[in-house]
């Protein structure tokens, strides 16, 4: 196979290094055929779905594809705005928040974002910087707890474009951050603050999104990560243990997910007095589908149905500034090393004039 290469690459050409944070993913409108496309290339993912690839795909797109993509287009039509997807305005705020910070530092690298699936697609970001001279990549996936069908499947796609280089970048990847001091300590001032605004409900849900069962018992440690979060945020905020509980989202089809189910949790806890209903979601690092449309509109509906007065839903904390000082001390420490996580450290007169020097060396070898 051919390799991408650089054929108009000088020696002496100034090299560049950027952080990339990649999300899931969503569709480029709120309509059935742009949700189909989404949907067609997530549920393709063996990551995704650990079926027989024979098995899996005719019943993808002649079952599955025709129905839920109508289904889930009126879904996303209640949750877009005038900017588009939340998920994608607020993952790109996000990484130009991060940007600022850095360059506060004086830190010459940039900060960008792509899809998993989707567009702007993690192929063509990395194409972009390949034609910037990118010699140094580090990537945080913007999933704070590690699972084969998330973050493994980001590292897929960064590995598979990356293998198609002549020439690849330093590279590091970092898998989850759960137990991220900063982050956890964001996540509880988040609830707090929504305690302030709204008053405190009679108990606290910490819902995740789920995964099939059986991929927890071939070795996925997504439960326990999800686990520690929740008790970390919980000790955080001096909850003691009956305040709160767990509960894990968005399942599909009939075979057994991570239980307990949250819509079944949610149905249950008026007839346990719960009255109102805190709901924090924090395995997403920015409001979706999955929170605006299903917690704080199906599961809401389900909660009063039961016979609840509210379910109050915390907002994720999106591209808050809250979030990027909350991200800051982990991508320093992950990008420890390299110049340009170096304050101080890089002088960008001296290193352009060092860039002059190595290529005038280059062209007095090149005639001899």
């Amino acid at each position: 196979m051919p390799y991408l290469g650089r054929p108009d690459y000088r020696h002496g050409s100034t090299e560049s290094a950027a952080v990339l944070l990649v999300n899931l993913g969503t569709p480029d409108a709120a309509t059935p055929a742009a949700v189909r496309r989404y949907l067609a290339e997530f549920l393709a993912d063996p990551r995704v779905i650990e079926l027989p690839r024979l098995l899996w795909m005719p019943l993808l797109h002649g079952v599955i594809l025709p129905f839920r993509s109508r289904r889930s287009a009126k879904a996303y039509q209640q949750v877009w705005t005038e900017q588009g997807s939340p998920l994608l305005t607020h993952t790109r705020g996000l990484a130009a928040g991060l940007q600022s910070a850095l360059a506060a530092d004086a830190r010459p690298l940039g900060v960008h974002m792509a899809m998993r699936y989707g567009n702007p697609s993690i192929a063509s970001v990395l194409r972009e910087l390949k034609d910037r001279g990118l010699r140094r990549l580090l990537v945080l996936p913007l999933y704070p707890q590690f699972s084969a069908t998330t973050t493994a499947s980001v590292f897929d796609a960064v590995v598979d474009e990356l293998k198609t280089w002549r020439w690849q970048p330093e590279l590091r990847f970092i898998t989850d951050y759960h137990r991220e001091p900063a982050w956890l300590d964001a996540i509880a001032e988040s609830v707090r603050q929504h305690w302030q605004a709204q008053g405190r409900g009679d108990r606290l849900l910490f819902s995740f999104h789920g995964i099939p069962k059986r991929y927890f018992t071939a070795g996925d440690p997504y439960h326990c990560l999800c686990q520690y979060t929740a008790r970390e945020v919980a000790e955080r905020l001096q909850l003691p243990r009956e305040a709160w509980q767990l509960s894990f989202q968005s399942r599909v089809g009939k075979e057994e997910w991570l239980r307990p189910y949250t819509d079944e949790t949610v149905a249950a806890l008026p007839a346990q007095g719960v009255r109102k209903l805190d709901v924090v979601c924090p395995g997403f690092a920015v409001d979706c589908l999955e929170t605006i449309e299903e917690i704080a509109g199906e599961n809401a509906e389900i909660f009063t149905h039961a016979g609840g007065e509210a379910l109050r839903y915390v907002p994720a904390l999106n591209d808050s500034d809250a979030h990027v000082q909350a991200l800051l001390p982990l991508l320093r420490r992950q990008g420890a090393g390299w110049p340009e996580f170096e304050p101080g450290s890089w002088d960008a007169g001296a290193e352009t004039a060092a860039d002059a020097v190595r290529a005038q060396r280059f062209e007095q070898f090149q005639r001899g």
